[in-house]
Order: structure tokens, then C-alpha cells, then sequence
């Protein structure tokens, strides 16, 4: 499973006090901790007015090269911040993200294109000018002007993380069976593709958020999901993570899952 932490960004207050405070220790010890929990990539996401954005990243990416080096996954709604906050990276990551909103493809997949960038990556969220579309069906036809975009500026499937947008639980009539339908259909059209999720979107506004969460991580996986933007440091979602994956025939002779919890990443902290 490829993890994309989630823990720095700024909608988490504890965060926008940090970024606000310019507190660096603070951004460093959670890019430390996702990256000791065997995190893929350290989203990093500013939350703060357009104008400041570029800088503020600029800051923050800095903070995180200091003290790992993971990918980034660089997290803003703005396809020109995007286009200036991944020059701050020294490796290639992750852009987070495009749509068929706008001209958001038009900005990114060129950039992905150039000499130089050929392994950087993208979220791909399956909305566009009308929203998020309430039925597979229409999310799929959004994922298929994507892919037509993709293969114009020729950037590889494994190079993309689709994201099937999860919405709430408690206010979706049908949202986990979109959910799935589009997972199991892109993955049977693109078997090297990446399809990711924000988990805990699904249990907001619910009690005990967790166990709406773990069941949902079991259910997508099952489905194709082989990406997720999660917490990495929450031991409970990590523990399903690997033994999911065992579960599903991914891990030969469960052996990832035996050395996570010898390295103390999953079950009762020695």
C-alpha cells in the first residue's frame, strides 16, 4: 500500500498554529514520525489565503527535506501554486491534485511531461465543472477525459492516482457502492494504475470514527485500492493496512506483515 501522511496540513488547527507561528520543530517532528511509520510520501498542504501559499509551502517543504527524504506530495486546490511549490522539491513526488475542473490538467500534465520530471506523479479527483457527479457512471466519464488528457501529453497510468472522491457516509444514499464500482471498474481498465482515497472522509460526523474508517479501508482495498491518504501513526488503521494485504494474497508468506510488527509498527507498543 502506498501511504501518503496526512498529518501536515493545515486545516488541523494544532498545524495552522505551527504555519502561523512559523514553528519548524513542529513541521519536522510530524514529517519524522510518518516517515519512522514507513509513510510513502509526506502530503504537505499550507491552507492559508492563495496569495501566502507559494511561501508558506516553500517554508514548509523545507522543514520536511530537512529531517526526511521521502517524496512530498505537494497539496494545494490551485494549479498555478502547483506549478510553482514542486520546484522547492528535491525528488520527485507527488501533486496533489488535478481534475477535470478548469484548466488544472492543462497545467500539470505539461509540467509532468518536461525532461526531468518524468517520475513525478499526480492525484487525479474525479470531479469537474458540475462538481463531484453523484453516479459511477458520470465519475467515470470524468475519469475517462483524464486519461485522454494523460495519454495526450503522454504520462503513464502508474504515474497517476485516481481518487474516487469518498464522500460522508451518513449524508451518501449510495456513495460506498459508487465508490466501489469505480474502483473495480478503473482497476479492471488500468491494472497499473494507482487509485487512493482520503479514508477518514467517510466516517465524518459519525461516532467512533474509527471503526467506520477501518471498515471502509478493508472494503476499498478489496476493491482495487492500493493508495491511501491516511495517518500513518494511527497503529489501528496501519495494522489493517498490512494485514489486509495478507489477507488478499499481497504479501507472499505474510512476510511485510510479520516484519511491520517486529519494527513495532502494528500491535501492542513494545
Amino acid at each position: 500500500m502506498i501511504i501518503i501522511g496526512e498529518k501536515i496540513n493545515g486545516s488541523i488547527p494544532a498545524v495552522a498554529e505551527a504555519i502561523a507561528n512559523r514553528d519548524a520543530e513542529f513541521i519536522k517532528n510530524r514529517a519524522k514520525m510518518q516517515a519512522e511509520a514507513n509513510a510513502s510520501f509526506i502530503d504537505c498542504c499550507a491552507s492559508v489565503p492563495e496569495a501566502q501559499e507559494v511561501e508558506t509551502l516553500h517554508w514548509m517543504i523545507d522543514c520536511i527535506q530537512e529531517v526526511t527524504d521521502l517524496p512530498i506530495s505537494v497539496d494545494s486546490p490551485s494549479p498555478a501554486v502547483l506549478a510553482e511549490a514542486y520546484k522547492f522539491c528535491k525528488r520527485p513526488g507527488l501533486f496533489n491534485s488535478v481534475s477535470g475542473e478548469g484548466n488544472k490538467l492543462d497545467t500539470i500534465f505539461p509540467i509532468m511531461a518536461q525532461p526531468g520530471n518524468e517520475k513525478w506523479e499526480v492525484i487525479a479527483l474525479l470531479s469537474d465543472d458540475t462538481g463531484i457527479p453523484k453516479s459511477a457512471a458520470d465519475r467515470l466519464r470524468v475519469f475517462d477525459k483524464i486519461m485522454a488528457k494523460a495519454k495526450e501529453y503522454g504520462i503513464a497510468p502508474s504515474r497517476i492516482h485516481v481518487d474516487p472522491l469518498v464522500e460522508m457516509l451518513c449524508t451518501s444514499e449510495n456513495g460506498i457502492e459508487t465508490n466501489i464500482e469505480v474502483i473495480k471498474t478503473v482497476r479492471a481498465q488500468y491494472p497499473d494504475i494507482h487509485i487512493t482515497a482520503a479514508v477518514s472522509n467517510i466516517s465524518f460526523n459519525l461516532p467512533v470514527r474509527k471503526l467506520i474508517n477501518l471498515g471502509f479501508l478493508v472494503l476499498a482495498m478489496n476493491a482495487g485500492l492500493d493508495s491511501a491518504i491516511m495517518d500513518p501513526v494511527n497503529r489501528d488503521m496501519l495494522g489493517m493496512v498490512y494485514s489486509t494485504e495478507a489477507l488478499l494474497g499481497l504479501d507472499d508468506y505474510c512476510m511485510e506483515y510479520i516484519g511491520a510488527y517486529r519494527d513495532g509498527l502494528i500491535g501492542p507498543k513494545k
